[in-house]
């Protein structure tokens, strides 16, 4: 059973790389990346203010953030260029499968090298913070998902 949903899991991951879902813009943001950058500065702007940061908290998690958002922004185009080659595979009359499983691998590890650049970015801002200020963040979190 195990190794059933495994197979399905990452039949589904293949799907999302490939097709590029993951990455497209909500209706809201589109394709602008300053525009989605603008909105998420204004919701951290908010969450800062909330536990009460000072402006050299502010400046360095803005930094990260800025950081953490280039390189995202990086990852999404380097997603538009697999979906070009997608199409190409697909419209061909026989597509080769070990490019396309090539192409999965390269989104897998360009988004699990991403994930734990933001791990790292998560504990840069973790240590930015006053223990108040993560206890805070902390039981908005745990409010906002249900986790006890």
């Amino acid at each position: 059973m195990k190794k059933k949903l495994a197979v399905a899991g990452s039949a589904v991951v293949a799907v999302v790389l490939l097709s590029g879902f993951a990455f497209r813009g909500g209706p809201h943001h589109g394709h602008n990346p300053e525009r989605f950058k603008q909105v998420v500065t204004w919701k951290l702007n908010d969450k800062l203010d909330d536990v009460g940061a000072t402006e050299a908290q502010r400046q360095s998690i803005h930094a990260v953030k800025d950081r953490l958002f280039d390189e995202g922004v990086q990852l999404a185009e380097g997603q538009h260029a697999t979906r070009s080659e997608v199409v190409a595979q697909l419209e061909s009359d026989k597509p080769d499968a070990q490019a396309l499983h090539a192409l999965v691998d390269a989104r897998i590890e360009a988004l699990r090298a991403f994930a734990h650049k933001a791990t790292d970015a998560v504990l840069e801002v973790h240590g930015t913070l006053t223990p108040e200020q993560r206890k805070v963040l902390a039981s908005e979190y745990r409010e906002r998902t249900g986790i006890e």
